[in-house]
């Protein structure tokens, strides 16, 4: 959260009060004078008298007491002076007048002190509503990261500031500043509060008010918490990450253990057998070992290419070369390298579509690894569609199966690594086809969906934006 700028501090809201005050008096009592002066004939003393008690009024309270008690003086020696026979001198010839006077400069200071203390009631009853409102808000705020330095915001806004630090004395006895709002900190603090054990709760700027440093007491007491629970949620983010980390291992281990042995069991077999002397075997059975080891490497050589691209992806090191691109092509490239049986696998992408906006390779291992997962779970001789279609913004290409389907409950579960939702076959590989298969597509600007087919089976939907609606929205010309 960035810092704000604080009010005045509470020194020159001082200042400029007595000020104001002072010109609203000297305004006022000369004006009023002038005005009363040619009608004292015909105004009692009482009347002027209270006339001049209503400035005094207005006077505290715009200025504060002292303003008003030099005005409650100024303007009890201007009655005097003009409307008090004699006139225009300081004495005074009735006995009753100086009672007059005497009260009347009585109660001004009454007034005066009556209204300074009504005010002072009234801000300290309005920082009263703020500090719990400030305190209210703190305890209702959920932690995360920054709260601290939220925290220290508002606190050095509420009390006009320049800088307000949690600093922790570690067992060296060497200060560090854990968190801070405003300018660094510049070794003189106005107030230095404990906050717990080695915390402390320094702030540097104007002085302060008396009732401040209570405030400052249980705000430090609210920091620390605050401090302590964004340190703990961040230790939970932690531990939630290593969790996640150990059971992505602890799958991968699994995985690798489970579908690594079969095909290296099949290359140690064929070898075995080939290198054996005692077997006498013809050419056409050589040529069935070999073709059994190629097969097996080449499935090692997918499971290697797969972990590796679902460790890019993880890692946020996925390069990505997006460009308009032409998605039969990709399609066609695709399924010549596909190494299942291709009998059941119809392709429907028309050549005048629209340009994508994806990189070709990603999206030929994309879809690669869609019509793969689609012919290990269909049964053999089940129809699979790839088709495409262009809407207004974006190239949605289809692998549509009539297999049994996944339940809505299991799509997310099914895409994230190292997920089958059958993991008692041999065949199925690591469960990274799908995960790298909406990685990849992510990563191009897309969306991968899934959907149930008419009729029963699975569709997964890769949208790609179209080139031509890229470039207008980054300004290239496509």
């Amino acid at each position: 959260m960035s810092d704000a700028q604080p009010g005045p501090p509470p020194a020159d809201q001082a200042r400029r009060r007595v000020r104001t005050g002072a010109l609203v008096a000297l305004v006022c009592l000369t004006a009023l004078t002038a005005i009363l002066l040619p009608m004292r004939d015909h105004v009692s003393l009482a009347g002027v008298i209270l006339l001049y008690l209503v400035v005094v009024v207005v006077t505290a309270i715009v200025g504060g007491l002292a303003v008003s008690l030099a005005a409650a003086v100024a303007a009890n020696l201007l009655i005097n002076f003009f409307f008090v026979p004699p006139y225009h001198t300081f004495r005074v010839a009735s006995g009753d007048n100086v009672i007059t006077l005497v009260v009347s400069v009585a109660v001004a200071i009454t007034v005066s002190v009556a209204m300074d203390l009504a005010a002072r009631q009234r801000a300290e009853a309005a920082r009263t509503g703020v500090e719990a409102a400030l305190l209210a808000r703190i305890s209702a705020e959920p932690v995360a990261a920054g709260s601290t330095d939220s925290l220290l915001l508002r606190v050095r806004q509420t009390l006009r500031m320049d800088a307000a630090a949690l600093v922790e004395t570690d067992p060296a006895g060497i200060d560090h500043v854990v968190a801070r709002s405003g300018r660094g900190l510049t070794g003189q603090p106005v107030l230095t509060v404990p906050a717990g054990p080695g915390l402390k709760l320094v702030v540097e700027g104007p002085e302060i008010f008396a009732p401040d440093p209570r405030f400052l007491v249980r705000i430090a007491a609210a920091s620390a918490r605050v401090l302590q629970a964004e340190r703990l949620a961040e230790q939970a983010a932690q531990a939630r990450e290593l969790a996640a980390i150990d059971r992505l291992r602890s799958a991968l281990l699994a995985a690798v253990g489970h579908d690594l042995r079969t095909p290296l069991a099949g290359i140690k077999a064929g070898v075995s057998s080939l290198r054996d002397p005692e077997l006498r075997l013809g050419p056409g059975e050589q040529a069935e070992l070999l073709e059994t080891i190629e097969e097996s490497a080449d499935r090692m050589a997918d499971l290697v290419e797969n972990l590796l691209a679902m460790s890019r992806l993880q890692a946020g090191a996925l390069s990505v070369d997006a460009r308009p691109t032409a998605v039969d092509e990709v399609v066609a490239s695709a399924m010549l390298h596909q190494p299942e049986p291709q009998a059941a696998v119809t392709v429907n992408v028309s050549d005048a579509l629209p340009l994508a906006y994806a990189d070709p390779g990603l999206l030929e291992r994309v879809v690669a690894n869609l019509v793969v997962n689609a012919v290990h779970h269909c049964p053999p001789g089940t129809p699979i569609l790839v088709t495409a279609n262009a809407t207004e913004r974006t190239l949605d290409l289809r692998v549509v199966d009539h297999g049994p389907g996944i339940p809505e409950a299991d799509r997310d579960r099914l895409s994230a690594p190292f997920q089958r939702l059958d993991d008692r076959t041999t065949t199925g590989g690591l469960g990274l086809g799908l995960a790298i298969a909406r990685g990849f597509t992510e990563a191009m600007g897309g969306t991968l969906s899934f959907s149930d087919t008419p009729g029963g089976g699975l569709t997964v939907t890769v949208g790609l934006p179209l080139a031509r609606t890229r470039g207008v929205d980054d300004g290239i010309d496509s």
